[in-house]
């Protein structure tokens, strides 16, 4: 009943476009729902969802499908991180009949996407972009934002390393709209605590590897906090270079504004111990989570924990299900704005994040976590990486929906 198209996955990873969805009879189409997930299988943000990305979606039909009547078709592309790439696939997408367009990553395409989510009235579910904006002035009746985003990012790391002392920043900060948007929300909460940003360099993106220049620019500064808003492999690359510079042992901090697990992973407990991070959810925060992360994970490329955002994806292909099961398959292709309007009226619950709820706005309210990276000594074992310093509650985690600024929404 669901079945990953691998010439799809395959061939966009491989080129800019997807080429045609698979042809089907007008009776299967009408009872199919197709999901596009779009991401960057290839670049700097590939290990944080990328083809895992898509592999957790695969699992959330599966164990959805089961007798509901209606197949499900999950397809991927590869945007390259570049917004007129992202708007080309949505558009073929939407024209060729997928129904809802899921993750992707990468703040400017991540907004191209959503405007043509509410020009074709489809659902689009961004789980990987970061901006707030997508549930503040770009807020869409089409779109839901799962998981995290700027605002909570910048709450819950930024307002910690303050209150511990760290009241001088300086940025460096990849320079598209999540990196702008992430170095001006941690900026508020900074200067709401009484700290000071003591400046900032922004650095084009995706085309940087050697951040030397920047971060001699950041230690001239004399900024007790040294803050990193960008993600991937960019943030591996900024933490290395410091660590070879031997910039913390002169007392300075390094805030990684936006972290994963796979980032630990990749660059090794000695290297990121002692690093402060956010996330909504951690494969090993409870029962819960230990035994879905335990049943995902063998099919997960590298054997991967999942991290927030792959997580999300399940989350939220599952709760997408749920809306089109409830109304009809039919009922559910006619409008995105129906679909989105009965998912903000359906409790959210699943393995990954337990029970949250969908916001007027779009916003997927969960509460937030702020972790610390162990030392090798601490670790039991593979992936045992973080240990909790600190729970925000969903009221708490997320910015007010009257401070959003939202178009649609009367506050």
């Amino acid at each position: 009943m669901t079945n990953l198209d691998r010439r799809a996955v395959l061939g966009a990873t491989a080129g800019a476009a997807l080429g045609a969805l698979p042809f089907r009879s007008a009776r299967a189409q009408a009872n199919t729902i197709k999901i596009g997930v779009m991401n960057d299988q290839s670049g700097p943000y590939r290990d944080i969802g990328g083809p895992n990305g898509v592999i957790m979606a695969q699992i959330a039909a599966q164990e959805f499908g089961n007798g509901r009547g209606f197949n499900i078709e999950i397809v991927g592309a590869d945007h390259q991180n570049r917004p007129d790439v992202g708007v080309n696939i949505a558009r073929q997408w939407y024209d060729q009949g997928v129904d809802m367009i899921l993750d992707v990553p990468t703040s400017s395409v991540g907004l191209a996407v959503n405007s043509v989510a509410r020009e074709k009235n489809k659902v689009y579910i961004n789980v990987g972009a970061a901006t707030a904006d997508l549930t503040g002035p770009q807020c869409s009746p089409n779109t839901a934002h799962w998981v995290y985003d700027t605002y909570m990012l910048a709450k819950s790391t930024g307002g910690a390393m303050v209150r511990a002392g760290g009241d001088s920043w300086f940025f460096i900060t990849a320079d598209y709209a999540f990196g702008h948007a992430l170095e001006r929300d941690t900026s508020t909460f900074v200067r709401a605590n009484g700290g000071r940003v003591a400046g900032s360099v922004r650095y084009p993106f995706p085309a940087t590897s050697d951040f030397s220049a920047f971060l001699v620019q950041a230690q001239a500064s004399r900024a007790k906090v040294i803050a990193f808003a960008n993600a991937g492999a960019d943030t591996i690359n900024c933490i290395k270079q410091a660590a070879e510079f031997g910039i913390t042992r002169r007392g300075t901090k390094l805030a990684a504004l936006l972290m994963f697990i796979a980032d630990v992973h990749a660059l090794g407990l000695e290297s990121a111990q002692g690093l402060v991070m956010t996330e909504s959810f951690y494969w090993d925060m409870d029962d819960r989570t230990r035994a879905f992360s335990r049943r995902v994970q063998p099919r997960l490329n590298n054997r991967a924990m999942p991290n927030m955002v792959t997580a999300g994806n399940y989350s939220a292909t599952l709760h997408y299900l749920k809306a089109v099961a409830a109304m009809g398959v039919a009922a559910s292709k006619t409008s995105g704005i129906e679909v989105m309007n009965r998912m903000k009226s359906l409790p959210v619950e699943d393995e990954a994040f337990g029970r949250g709820t969908l916001r007027q706005d779009g916003r997927m309210m969960v509460p937030s976590y702020l972790w610390e990276v162990k030392a090798p000594s601490e670790s039991r074992g593979p992936w045992d990486y973080l240990k909790l310093l600190q729970t925000t509650s969903a009221e708490d985690a997320w910015r007010p929906l009257a401070e959003g600024g939202c178009p649609f929404i009367r506050t």
